[in-house]
Formats: C-alpha cells, sequence, structure tokens
C-alpha cells in the first residue's frame, strides 16, 4: 500500500487554488459562452447560433417554413451542445411578437401567449427567418467578421454577426451569470437609428443629447412608464429603475363605471393578473368590484372590471397599482460583453460599440469586394490580350501538347499569370464574338470604377461615415415602427393618500389637546337661532378651542402659542363619529409640554409667490414666505421669535391677490392697514407692530387677510351676537394705529371671540364651550353698519359662549326644522319638501330665535377715527 503512487506523476495542489481555478472557469464560461449578449450583435451564443443554423440551411423570410425540430437538431449537433429544450426555448422567444420589440424569427403555430401558455412542440411548430433577421446576416460571406471553431473542432462558426441593427437595445437582453446579471429593455427602432445616425456626426454625445432622440424603453406590450429619473439613470450610469403601468380607460353603463385594460405592463402573465383581481375582489382586499373577466381577442387585450354602483373608479386603479402586477418595475442593468469581458455601459458606450463594429464590418466588407474586384479585372485583362491577339493565342494553343504547355507558353509568350492563363485557356469560343468583345471591355471599364470607389471608402473616414448612415436610413425607412409604450413626465409614488376619497372633513381640537375629524355631511343645517347638535363628547373639565373646515387631502400647518409650525395631512387625523372624543394631538405631532395649537392652516403646494401671515395676542405681526416651511421635521420649526409673555394667535396665508391686513381685538378695536406695510421675514425673526391697544387690558382675538374692500367680515361675540359690515366702512391706517371700533359691546354681547370674511356660498359653523356646534345660513345674517352690535346669530345656554367661529361649504341638500317639528328640505333643483316626524325627534328651538331679527342695540357710539396712530 505503501507503494501504490511510488511509479506514478502526481502533483500535490492545495485544493482551495483548485477549487478556485475550477470556479473561475465555470464563471467565465457561462459569463462569455451562455448567459450574457455581446455588445456589438446583441445576441448571446445560442441566439447566435440558432440563426446561423437557419443561415447555412437558407431558410430565409422568402423560402418556405422548416420544422423548428430540424433547426434545433442542427444547433445542438453543430454549434451548440446543450439540451434542446433550452435551444428550443430560445428560439421561441426569438417568435414572440410580445417579448421581442422586432422578432428575428417567424414562427407558424403555436409559440405561446401573454396569458403563460407554453409553445407547441417543436415537432408541431415551424419557422423561418424575419426580415430584421436577414438584416443582421447580411454580409456575412464577405468576411466580415471572424470565425471559431465549434465545440469539437470539426466545423466554423461566426464568433460575432455583421448586423446592420442596433439589436442590442432594439430588443433588449436578460440574463443571470455568475455574480451579475444583465437586464435590457427593448427601444424603438427609429429613435434609436435617429441617435446612431446623431453619434455618427457628433462622437461625444452625451446621454441627454440622445434623450432628444431616445426617449426611452418602447416595449414590446405597450404600457405607460412614469417618470424619466430612472431613464436617465440608467443612460447615463448603466443602472436605474422605471415603473410601467396598464393602459386603461373606462366605460360607463348605466351608474356604473368599467375599467377596461387595454395593455399591460411588460412581461406580466394575464392570465395571473386576473386570477389576483378576483382573489382580491372576493376577499374583500379592494372594495368595490363586482366582476372580472377577460374579453381579449386577435385584436388585443381587453381586461374588462365591472364595478359596483357608486364605486370612484380613481380609487379602485389606485387600489389595484399598489396590490397587482397592474404597475411593476423594470430594473435596468445595461451589461453586456466587450472584448471577452462583462462591462457596464451607459447609453453613449452602446451606440459607440455599434457604430464601431458597423464600421469594421464595411472596411472588411470593402476590402473583401476589393480583392474580388481586384482579382476579376486581372482575369478580364489578361482575356483582353488574348482577344488582342486570338490568331497567335489559337497557334499556341493548337501547337501546344497538353494544357499544362499550352499555359506555359502563354505566360512566357504575353507576360501573363498563372490565372491569366489558366482563364484564357477555359475561355469559350463564344466569346470571341464582337458583342462579347464589347461586353468584357464594359465590365472591364466597371470594375476599374468600382475598385477605385472601394480604395476611396478605405482611404477617407467621411466616405466610410457616409455609407453606415446610408444603410442606417435604408433600415429606418424599411422597418419603421410607432411607438407603443407612452412616458408620463412625472411619477409619484403610489401613497395612501391616492386610495382615499377626496372629500370635506370638520376637524376638532379641545382645550386638552384632543383632535379628530369627522366628514360634513355628518352636521345638518338650522336655521339662524337653532340649538345646534353636539360635535363632541367631551370631559367637565374640557371644551372644544379649535375648529375648521378642510379636505381629506390636503397639507396641514399647525402653527401653535409658542411659534412653532408643524406639518400633517388631514387624512392622518383619525377619522370619528360625531360624538366621539378624538385622539390627543401630541400622538400625531410632537408638541411641547403646554404647547397649543392656535391655527390649523390647509394648503395644497408651497408656493414662493405666497406667505404666511403671523398675528401674535400682543398685536405684533409678521409675514414669511411660504416656502421657508415646505420641508418641515417632525418636531416642527420655529415660526416666529415671540416676546416674553406673547402668544400667537392665528396664522393666515396671502398671495398676490392680497391687499390689506385687518386686526380684531377682544374689546372692539379693528385696524386695517395695507399688506405692503408689513415686508416678508425671515423664520427667525420678531416681526412688527400690528395694532396699538387703548386698554392695557385688550388683545388680539382674531386676523384676516383682504383682497377686496367690497368684501363683508362677519365679527361674533361670546353671546351669539354677530353682524355683516363691508370692510370699506373700516378706515385704511397706518400700521400700529389704535384703528376704529369693530363692534359696540355690551354685558349683552359679552367681548368679541373672532371674526371671518363672508361667503354667501358657504355657511357659518360656529362652537359653543360646551361642545355644541351650529350651522347658519350666511344669508339669512343680516348687514348693519360698522358701530353697532348686530343681531342674535348663535343662541347660548346660560353658562355657555361661544368660542370660535369658521365657513364650511353648504350641503347639496338642505334641511330645516320649523316651530311644529316639521323637516323642511329643499332640493338642489329648490323643491321643497315637508315631512311630518315625532316631535320627540325635533331638536327644540329656543324661544329666543322668535326674535332673532331684533337689534339687541342700534344706538351709534362715537367713532375712533380721532384716535392716535404710531
Amino acid at each position: 500500500m505503501e507503494n501504490l503512487f511510488e511509479n506514478q506523476d502526481i502533483i500535490d495542489v492545495n485544493i482551495e487554488d483548485s477549487v478556485k481555478a475550477s470556479y473561475l472557469d465555470y464563471s467565465m464560461s457561462v459569463i462569455i459562452g451562455r448567459a450574457l449578449p455581446d455588445a456589438r450583435d446583441g445576441l448571446k451564443p445560442v441566439h447566435r447560433r440558432i440563426l446561423y443554423a437557419m443561415h447555412d440551411l437558407n431558410i430565409t423570410s422568402k423560402s418556405s417554413y422548416k420544422k423548428s425540430a430540424r433547426i434545433v437538431g442542427d444547433v445542438i449537433g453543430k454549434y451548440h451542445p446543450h439540451g434542446d429544450t433550452s435551444v428550443y426555448d430560445a428560439l421561441v422567444r426569438l417568435a414572440q411578437n410580445f417579448s421581442m420589440r422586432a422578432p428575428l424569427i417567424d414562427g407558424q403555430g403555436n409559440f405561446g401567449s401573454v396569458d403563460g401558455d407554453n409553445a407547441a412542440a417543436m415537432r408541431y411548430t415551424e419557422a423561418r427567418m424575419t426580415r430584421v433577421a436577414e438584416e443582421v446576416m447580411r454580409d456575412l460571406d464577405k468576411d466580415t467578421v471572424n470565425f471559431v471553431a465549434n465545440y469539437d473542432d470539426t466545423m466554423k462558426e461566426p464568433s460575432v454577426l455583421p448586423t446592420r441593427v442596433p439589436t442590442l437595445l432594439l430588443n433588449g437582453s436578460e440574463g443571470i451569470a455568475v455574480g451579475m446579471a444583465t437586464k435590457i429593455p427593448p427601444h424603438n427602432i427609429n429613435e434609436l437609428l435617429e441617435a446612431v445616425l446623431y453619434t455618427v456626426d457628433n462622437p461625444e454625445a452625451t446621454a441627454d443629447e440622445l434623450m432628444q432622440f431616445i426617449q426611452g424603453p418602447d416595449f414590446p406590450t405597450g404600457g405607460t412608464i412614469f417618470g424619466r429619473r430612472g431613464i436617465i439613470d440608467a443612460y447615463n450610469t448603466g443602472r436605474g429603475r422605471v415603473r410601467i403601468r396598464a393602459k386603461h380607460h373606462i366605460e360607463t353603463r348605466g351608474k356604473k363605471e368599467i375599467i377596461v385594460l387595454d395593455e399591460l405592463p411588460y412581461q406580466v402573465n394575464k392570465s395571473r393578473l386576473i386570477e389576483l383581481i378576483a382573489n382580491l375582489a372576493k376577499d374583500k382586499a379592494i372594495e368595490g368590484i363586482s366582476e372580472v373577466r377577460d374579453e381579449s381577442d386577435r385584436e388585443g387585450i381587453r381586461v374588462v372590471i365591472e364595478l359596483k354602483k357608486d364605486t370612484m373608479s380613481e380609487i379602485v386603479l389606485n387600489n389595484l397599482y399598489k396590490s397587482t402586477p397592474m404597475e411593476t418595475t423594470f430594473g435596468i442593468i445595461l451589461l453586456a460583453v466587450q472584448n471577452k469581458e462583462p462591462k457596464v455601459f451607459t447609453l453613449p458606450e452602446l451606440l459607440t460599440v455599434f457604430l464601431s463594429h458597423r464600421k469594421t464590418v464595411i472596411i472588411r466588407r470593402t476590402i473583401f469586394e476589393l480583392e474580388k474586384a481586384k482579382a476579376r479585372a486581372h482575369i478580364l485583362e489578361g482575356l483582353k490580350i488574348a482577344l488582342d491577339n486570338i490568331d497567335e493565342v489559337v497557334q499556341i494553343i493548337k501547337s501546344s501538347a497538353n494544357d499544362a504547355d499550352a499555359r506555359e507558353k502563354l505566360q512566357d509568350r504575353f507576360s501573363l499569370s498563372h490565372i491569366q492563363s489558366q482563364a484564357i485557356l477555359d475561355m469559350r469560343l463564344g466569346r470571341l464574338t464582337g458583342l462579347q468583345r464589347d461586353k468584357l471591355e464594359a465590365e472591364y471599364q466597371e470594375l476599374l470604377l468600382l475598385i477605385a470607389e472601394l480604395e476611396e471608402i478605405l482611404k477617407s473616414e467621411d466616405r466610410l461615415n457616409e455609407i453606415i448612415k446610408e444603410e442606417l436610413i435604408e433600415i429606418k425607412d424599411r422597418f419603421s415602427s410607432e411607438r407603443r409604450t407612452e412616458i408620463e413626465d412625472s411619477y409619484d409614488e403610489i401613497d395612501i393618500e391616492d386610495l382615499i376619497p377626496n372629500e370635506p372633513m370638520v376637524v376638532t381640537i379641545t382645550h386638552n389637546g384632543y383632535v379628530k375629524r369627522v366628514p360634513i355631511k355628518s352636521y345638518e343645517k338650522q336655521k339662524r337661532g337653532g340649538k345646534g347638535k353636539t360635535a363632541v363628547t367631551t370631559h367637565d373639565d374640557d371644551f372644544i378651542e379649535r375648529f375648521f373646515v378642510s379636505n381629506t387631502h390636503d397639507t396641514l400647518m399647525f402653527v401653535t402659542n409658542m411659534g412653532q409650525l408643524y406639518w400633517l395631512k388631514v387624512y392622518k387625523i383619525p377619522e370619528g363619529s360625531r360624538t366621539a372624543k378624538g385622539k390627543a394631538v401630541v400622538n400625531l405631532i410632537n408638541l411641547r409640554p403646554d404647547e397649543k395649537i392656535m391655527e390649523i392652516i390647509p394648503t395644497t403646494d408651497f408656493d414662493e409667490s405666497k406667505s404666511l401671515a403671523f398675528f401674535t395676542k400682543n398685536g405684533i405681526v409678521k409675514r414669511t414666505s411660504l416656502s421657508e416651511f415646505s420641508n418641515i421635521r417632525s418636531n416642527g420649526v420655529r415660526a416666529i421669535v415671540l416676546d416674553d409673555l406673547d402668544e400667537i394667535v392665528t396664522a393666515k396665508i396671502t398671495d398676490a391677490s392680497s391687499q390689506f391686513l385687518m386686526i380684531f381685538t377682544s374689546m372692539g378695536q379693528c385696524i386695517r392697514f395695507e399688506i405692503e406695510k408689513t415686508r416678508e421675514q425671515g423664520r427667525s425673526t420678531r416681526g412688527v407692530r400690528g395694532i396699538k391697544f387703548k386698554h392695557d387690558t385688550d388683545f388680539v382675538v382674531d386676523a384676516d387677510v383682504i383682497t377686496d374692500e367690497n368684501q363683508e367680515l362677519l365679527p361674533i361675540s361670546e353671546k351669539g351676537i354677530g353682524k355683516r359690515t363691508t370692510v370699506s366702512e373700516y378706515r385704511l391706517t397706518n400700521r400700529a394705529g389704535s384703528g376704529v371700533i369693530s363692534m359696540k359691546l355690551s354685558n349683552k354681547t359679552g367681548n368679541v371671540v373672532g371674526e371671518v370674511l363672508v361667503d354667501e356660498t358657504q355657511d357659518l359653523m360656529a362652537l359653543t364651550s360646551i361642545g355644541k356646534m351650529i350651522r347658519v345660513d350666511m344669508q339669512t345674517i343680516r348687514k348693519a353698519g360698522r358701530n353697532t352690535s348686530g343681531v342674535i346669530i348663535v343662541n347660548v345656554d346660560k353658562g355657555d359662549k361661544v368660542v370660535s367661529i369658521a365657513k364650511c361649504p353648504k350641503e347639496a341638500e338642505e334641511i330645516e326644522v320649523d316651530e311644529n317639528g316639521n323637516v323642511i328640505r329643499y332640493t338642489e333643483d329648490g323643491e321643497i319638501i315637508v315631512e311630518t316626524i315625532d316631535a320627540t325627534t325635533v331638536p327644540t328651538i329656543d324661544e329666543s330665535a322668535k326674535t332673532q331679527e331684533t337689534d339687541v342695540e342700534t344706538e351709534k357710539t362715537e367713532d375712533l377715527d380721532k384716535d392716535e396712530e404710531e
């Protein structure tokens, strides 16, 4: 046993080194010889061998179809030592018009479908090359590419094809090698050739320049690409991600909407998609779908999704995009093989590689044709000599013992080459006629012109580029195709906002910091003086302090008493019932201890042309550009620097239409001044004085932005007294003045709690301290002069008082309750419907409402116009 290996040639090898070397060889074999395409012709070895085998069999676009099994047999027998299944699968893909933007094989039979159906067995299907494939193979027999030995070194096969078409970008490619992968999307041939033509004249063209011609991928199945960012990244770096959505249109049938899918994202299985949608609808994961069916035919795809009555198609679509392959992501990796090495290319680099390949092919073709033309001209020169000396040539041939003797005598007599003398011996006697002699001379002259032209091509770079451009234009004219995939300029990620209906909401905040949103339809409108309904259930030590009306998709800016500003979407506020308590604001935004929300401002953008005006309790006002609040942090940002014992009262958005700012105080003062009196300042500033108080105990309760002097103001007092007054009645003064009287106050009115701008297309909503919300039509409120008290707007119980007011949209159907307990409904057409209901269910109307048209106080008081202004 000790001498078992004594006389054998044994080499000690480290097993680690052996495994590394073997795995490296395997990896390079997979990378170069199987999984990745060549950057020049855009084909993997198996695809190249399939086309070459068909070329050998002369299966062109004009020939009859041949059995796929015959083609596969030739491929695996001569060039591709792998299983027949892999070869046939590659052949099938080359024939699928839903996989290839320009199929290279024309298939006859079942070659699969977008439903994921497999192709029929190769013994049943037939195939031939398409016209595009012929352009890929053109000039192969003119020594344009190198040939290498096949796997058993018995035959030769091309290492690359002399394609006239940028196949790599036209049809794309996908493959997974060892440690790397490629995923190149298909493109439109018109756009590609335009970009290549531009690159011929501009070799240093950038990706941005080329994108003037190439908009982006063009998938054979169509669809819509959202966003250009991923395309730009892919063309500049070789890697990017694009999102593709199915194309659809909406049909209506009665009161129901029908979503019809016309095109699907690339490589999406239609039958699986339909099955998934049906299961989601069945499991109630997506609401509103009543039926899903496939009505596709030879004319194209038609997937019908019927919706239930009153279901919004946009919401269903957004859910489908989020939960199904109706929206997919295509990760672009422009990886290909160049000089037997894998490399990630940019778009300009790929086009440059293709152009370089075309130049090499044309140069080699030109050399081949030039050598052929010179060889023929050489023979013709010998024939001409023979014809000029025909009698002597005939005599030499007759006197010769054999062909070799005649050939040597001709070479010696006329200084001919071996090829020329052999051609003379092979010449038929019919060539001696005058007509044939003229043809011979004409052919010789044509060859001389051809030789000169070919030599010029080899000498001139410009002439070479002209030929490239002529061939590209010819390809474009023959195979022009319209773009199938649309590209949208922008794409926004699907957010939960897209899945929520955009509808008006009443948002309420209590003194202890509880917030909620309730659909505005939950509140019925009442006559002026009505008692209202409970808007929220509060504890004994809590009451509603702020409320407003906004849409669910709006962005909310929370301005606190401490001068901080926070950001939140309305739909992120929990929705509750009309009497629900709500959720603590501290759970939604990061408020500091003792920090309170003073104003909630809805906005849809942060345009630089807009600004945010802040008003403090001590009469300070400041304007800051709205764009400075576009990037709000979770812990908020400082909006204004406050003095000691000062706090924010309210904040308003201003724009180009804003003319005046108006400030209202608790003791009935008001000032109006031009908005230009307060210039825009940064966030971390104090602001300027807006109003001077006549009483030390007075303070600002509200403020507003005015766009027109004909607007009307509606101030409300604690006891529910209010009036409508035109803005023009408030004298225009300088900033920091004392202003004029806005409302005559008494014990019956209480102090002013706030004001709103009158809009008769909206209703007024008032909130009391014990949680009652009352809705009043502004059209029913009487107009009065500035220096009056007004009329009863809201009846409040003893011990209760109005704490906040706001405007809200009108309802489509108005509801009122008369004194006899009848419900009066006003339809949109103005029709009045009276319904008698149980009196126990009718809200009681306070007796004081009967005197709602009576002025509380009508006597005028002396104007404050004579007050000093700073």
